[in-house]
């Protein structure tokens, strides 16, 4: 099925009313969620979160039990979430960004 630009739009505009929707929540602790592509014929979306979210022990869980849940039960059209971490923020300034859930790598020497 072919899909207007309307709705293509009307889609990508859901979408990220429920990403600003749920931001706030991994804001507080220190992280963000970014959208980083999505494909409104598809239904895959891509998400990452940042911050402090990529020292956390539950990040894992905050992609699949979290943001995965809440797309798919709200955007019917969506039919799969990728979720990612962004590794390359330092750990020290992770922990700075916020408390929740945050858990240290460990290091070997």
């Amino acid at each position: 099925m072919e899909l207007s630009d309307q709705e293509r739009a009307s889609r990508l505009s859901a979408l990220n009313a429920l990403m600003d929707l749920m931001r706030p929540s991994v804001q507080a602790d220190g992280g963000d969620l970014v959208l980083i592509r999505c494909d409104v014929e598809t239904g895959v979306v891509e998400v990452q979160l940042q911050g402090a979210c990529s020292s956390c022990a539950i990040s894992t869980d905050t992609i699949q039990g979290g943001v995965t849940r809440i797309l798919m039960d709200r955007l019917a059209w969506v039919s799969e979430v990728i979720g990612g971490v962004d590794e390359t923020m330092d750990p020290e300034d992770s922990s700075l960004l916020g408390t929740g859930a945050y858990v240290p790598r460990y290091r070997s020497l």
